[in-house]
């Protein structure tokens, strides 16, 4: 993927790479006029592979399209899925939908980034500090309540049923929550 880091309106090309870093390893090439070191830092922590300043050649283009080509040779077996399905619940990365048995569920932008966020480390505790803070900010750090609130909100759009034994979320009393595992 050729990517500008000034797409003339939000998201900027740095959040497109960072939303694409999430779900995918395709090669990212960034392009910008902006030259200065800590622009192009940026680009690279955001997860570009690569990074070019205009105005440049074809020839060159074409030579840093090969090289990162051959540097992020992905198999088909490594690709990360794009969708995340566990009984009646698909969750669609690529395009910021979720279902449940088929029917769209309207999640809030930060509903669905703290799902996203649980839902792509299955398994694994997340704590409220991280879930704060890769979700909202670290200026959020110690709002744990705010955690709570959303995660109960998620369940009942989920339409978790404990009696059922329906549950995607689990708690980590004191701690967080952990994504049900996958495996």
């Amino acid at each position: 993927m050729i990517l500008d880091i000034s797409l003339g309106a939000p998201p900027d090309g740095l959040e497109v790479c960072r939303n694409l870093r999430e779900w995918s390893k395709v090669p990212i090439i960034m392009l910008s006029v902006r030259g200065e070191e800590k622009t192009k830092v940026a680009a690279l922590n955001a997860g570009a592979d690569d990074y070019l300043t205009k105005p440049f050649g074809m020839e060159e283009l074409k030579a840093r399209i090969q090289a990162v080509l051959r540097r992020t040779a992905i198999e088909p077996a490594s690709t990360p899925s794009a969708e995340i399905r566990i009984g009646d619940l698909l969750i669609d990365l690529s395009n910021r939908r979720v279902l449940v048995e088929g029917e769209e569920v309207h999640l809030t932008p930060k509903e669905y980034d703290l799902l996203r966020l649980l839902a792509t480390n299955p398994g694994k505790v997340m704590t409220h500090r991280t879930l704060l803070s890769k979700v909202w900010g670290s200026e959020y750090g110690e709002m744990d309540h705010y955690v709570r609130v959303f995660i109960n909100q998620i369940r009942k759009k989920l339409r978790e049923n404990p009696a059922r034994n329906i549950r995607y979320i689990l708690n980590e009393p004191g701690v967080g929550y952990r994504f049900i595992d996958i495996d």
